[in-house]
């Protein structure tokens, strides 16, 4: 029997909350999220728990979690059609984590780039949290037997480990259907989108310049304004796609007018072409003014009033943990656990 027949299709997606959501975060991750709502059922999460293994405080923490849950709402995400909660308020996501703590290799999470990365020469001193965030990671897909899961580039290698613990706690506990092996869900060509002052960098939080991102609570003076301070070359927009070889700063402005009018690279670069880049930028200013400034009104109105933000968090944790409850049951007894 495959996976497709034992387990319906079920989204799982989450996003560690960060106090500075930026356009990048919208066309990579939110705006494709909204989508997905119409193909298939969908739990997302703010996974406040993997924040735990970069320096956090608690009031940061607590801040950055109510401001990614206003950034899906208002970015498209409804929480009463999809489930919306936050991570730690499902004891699910521990419990089976430390399962999985027990069933994946060492082995394997040595083979982890993203903690080679963000360790660096400091490994000795990195978190044990940050060696097991993929463990962690496997049980956010696992305990609601989710089928499905959008993953950017960095986090392929992650849903690849989440696919052998399912496989090995499946042979382990002589369960062969009981959990899925998830697959990535492709959603087109990948959005990276870049710094606004320097197109070889991605779009990032941490630039030290303002200038460099349009962040999601920006009004329409502050995005028209760094699109206009954007940095492109002396050139004119070319003819063709191919022409944009060699020039990161035009290419990221295209691909951000691109995937913020729906339009394919080529469309936009024949509708352009020859065109100066302070026309170009004009046009894309108000494209942009136009797309986002609804978003960035509506996490405002919605960051001014926390309650209703932790009622709505509350109520999706309700049920994701209706969910998990008689899978983690199964998981107990499987284990053989008393009680």
């Amino acid at each position: 029997m495959t996976d497709a027949v034992t387990h319906p299709p079920l989204v799982f997606s989450g996003m560690q909350p960060t106090n500075t959501l930026h356009l990048g975060n919208y066309l990579g991750a939110l705006k494709n999220l909204v989508k997905l709502q119409e193909r298939m059922p969908c739990i997302y999460c703010v996974v406040d728990m993997h924040a735990l293994t970069v320096e956090n405080d608690a009031k940061t923490l607590a801040q950055a979690t109510r401001e990614v849950t206003a950034a899906y709402i208002a970015a498209g995400v409804d929480p009463a059609r999809s489930i919306l909660f936050n991570q730690s308020q499902v004891a699910a996501h521990a419990e089976l984590a430390w399962v999985f703590n027990c069933v994946a290799r060492i082995g394997w999470l040595n083979r982890m780039t993203q903690f080679k990365d963000k360790a660096g020469k400091n490994r000795e001193n990195a978190s044990v949290g940050l060696f097991v965030y993929p463990d962690l990671m496997a049980a956010d897909i696992l305990a609601y037997r989710a089928t499905h899961v959008p993953v950017g580039e960095d986090q392929k290698q992650h849903l690849e480990l989440s696919r052998d613990i399912a496989q090995k706690f499946n042979n382990d506990f002589g369960a062969p259907d009981f959990f899925p092996l998830p697959e990535p869900v492709i959603m087109g060509p990948g959005m990276r989108v870049m710094s606004l002052r320097d197109g070889s960098k991605k779009m990032s939080k941490s630039d030290e310049s303002e200038f460099s991102r349009i962040n999601l609570t920006d009004d329409a003076d502050a995005i028209a304004q760094k699109i206009r301070k954007a940095r492109t070359d002396s050139n004119p927009l070319p003819e063709s796609k191919e022409g944009l070889a060699g020039r990161p700063e035009a290419e990221n402005l295209i691909n951000i007018y691109a995937a913020l009018a729906d339009h394919t690279v080529e469309t936009v670069v024949q509708e352009y072409a020859g065109a100066q880049f302070s026309v170009f930028k004009n046009a894309l200013a108000d494209l942009a003014v136009a797309k986002l400034t609804p978003i960035a009104k509506e996490m405002r109105a919605l960051l001014s009033d926390p309650a209703e933000i932790d009622r709505i968090l509350k109520s999706g944790a309700g049920r994701a943990a209706a969910i998990a409850a008689p899978v983690m049951t199964e998981v107990r007894r499987l284990v053989g656990f008393v009680g």
